[in-house]
C-alpha cells in the first residue's frame, strides 16, 4: 500500500497536550467571575467642566445646579464599596454614610460620578462646612453630614457606559437613584430650561452658579468642552505665599498673601483678609507656621509684619472679579484645598 505523504505543517489543531484557545479580548478581574461584558476600570479620571461667562445656547444642552463640594467616583463592587477623590485617593472610611447607602443601591457593580457636599441651613452646599465635617485639610475626620450628588453613571451591571451619550447614561442613573430623596446619595436632577433663565434664578438663592452638559456627548476625562460651567461668584484656587499679623485678628492673621499661576511661575494677585472664624483661622495658622521660610518665593511688594511660606497651601478664594493692576477683588476666604482632591492653582492668560 502506498503510504500519505508526510506532512511538513504544524497540525491544525496542535498538539494533544497544547490544544488551540482564542485569545481573550480582555484579561478578566478574577474578582468579578460573573462578568460576561466589560471589566470593571479600576479608576477613571473625571471629566471637568470648563469655564464661561454665559450658558451656551442650543437644543443639545441640558443643565444642572453647580455644587461646591468634593468630586468623587463611588465604585460598587463585589469585594465592596470604594470612595475615590478626583486624585485617586481612597477616601471610603471619611464618607461612611455614602458609602452605606451606596452598599443598598440596587445594582451589582456600578461606578457613580458627583460631589460631595454639606448642605447649610438654606439648602446651599457649603464648601467650608463640608472641610470642618472632615477636620480640615489634612484631616482625618469621618463626615457623616456629607451627601453625594450624583450627576453620571460610567459603569453598571458589567456595562461600561463612557463611550454612550449623556441621555442614555442619565437615564440609567434615574433608574438607580430616585429623584426627590433625602438619603446621603441623591440625584442631581437636570432642568430643561433657558440657561440664561436658571443662571439668573440660581444667582439670585446665591448659589455657586450652574453646568451645562451636551446631551449627545460621552464621557471623556479632561476639560475638554463637553461640560461648561458658569459661576454667579468667582471661586478659584490660590496658592498662599505668606500673610500679614495682625493682634486683633482670628489666628492673628490679618490678611492671606494669594498667587496665581502663570507658566511655571507663581505671580501675587493680592491678599484676602475676610471668611475667617476662630476655628478655621487657628487651623491655617497652625498649617502655616509649618512653611515658614526666608524670603517671599514671589515678589509681594512691600509689606508690614508679613510671614511668608512655602507656597504649599492653596486655598479656595471667592472673589467678585479683578482690578486693572491685576489683583483680586472683593475677596473671601473659603477653606484649604485638600492635596487629595489635587487642587489646582488659578491659571492666568
Amino acid at each position: 500500500m502506498t503510504r500519505p505523504p508526510r506532512s511538513r505543517s504544524k497540525p491544525l489543531l496542535g498538539g494533544a497536550e497544547a490544544p488551540i484557545r482564542s485569545r481573550p479580548r480582555k484579561k478578566r478581574d478574577p474578582a468579578q467571575p460573573q462578568l460576561t461584558l466589560d471589566p470593571m476600570p479600576a479608576r477613571i479620571d473625571p471629566c471637568l467642566a470648563l469655564l464661561k461667562p454665559r450658558p451656551p445656547k442650543g437644543p443639545q444642552w441640558t443643565y444642572e445646579v453647580k455644587w461646591d463640594g468634593y468630586r468623587l467616583a463611588v465604585h460598587i463592587e463585589p469585594r465592596g464599596i470604594r470612595i475615590l477623590t478626583r486624585g485617586g485617593h481612597d477616601w471610603t472610611a471619611r464618607f461612611p454614610a455614602i458609602a452605606a447607602e451606596a452598599r443598598r443601591l440596587p445594582v451589582s457593580t456600578a461606578i457613580l460620578d458627583g460631589e460631595a457636599v454639606v448642605f447649610d441651613e438654606r439648602g446651599r452646599s457649603d464648601f467650608g462646612r463640608l472641610q470642618q465635617s472632615l477636620g480640615g485639610r489634612g484631616g482625618k475626620n469621618a463626615s457623616r453630614e456629607a451627601v453625594l450628588m450624583a450627576f453620571d453613571l460610567l459603569y453598571f451591571d458589567g456595562h461600561d457606559l463612557i463611550g454612550i451619550d449623556l441621555v442614555s447614561r442619565r437615564h440609567l442613573l434615574e433608574g438607580l437613584v430616585a429623584p426627590g430623596g433625602e438619603e446621603a446619595i441623591r440625584l442631581s436632577e437636570q432642568i430643561d430650561t433657558d440657561g440664561e433663565t436658571l443662571l439668573r434664578i440660581a444667582c439670585e438663592h446665591d448659589l455657586e452658579g450652574i453646568i451645562a452638559k451636551d446631551r449627545e456627548s460621552p464621557y471623556r476625562s479632561g476639560r475638554l468642552g463637553d461640560w461648561v460651567k458658569i459661576k454667579c461668584i468667582q471661586s478659584d484656587g490660590f496658592a498662599i505665599v505668606g500673610y500679614e499679623k495682625s493682634t486683633a485678628s482670628f489666628g492673628g492673621i490679618g490678611r492671606l498673601l494669594l498667587a496665581a499661576r502663570r507658566g511655571n511661575e507663581l505671580v501675587y494677585v493680592g491678599g484676602v483678609g475676610t471668611g475667617f472664624n476662630e476655628r478655621s483661622a487657628g487651623e491655617l495658622r497652625q498649617q502655616m507656621d509649618k512653611l515658614k521660610i526666608a524670603k517671599p518665593a514671589v515678589d509681594t511688594g512691600r509689606k508690614r509684619n508679613a510671614v511668608f511660606i512655602d507656597p504649599k497651601l492653596v486655598a479656595e478664594i471667592e472673589y467678585r472679579g479683578w482690578t486693572r493692576d491685576g489683583k483680586l477683588r472683593h475677596a473671601s476666604y473659603k477653606g484649604l484645598r485638600d492635596a487629595a482632591d489635587e487642587a489646582a492653582v488659578y491659571e492666568l492668560e
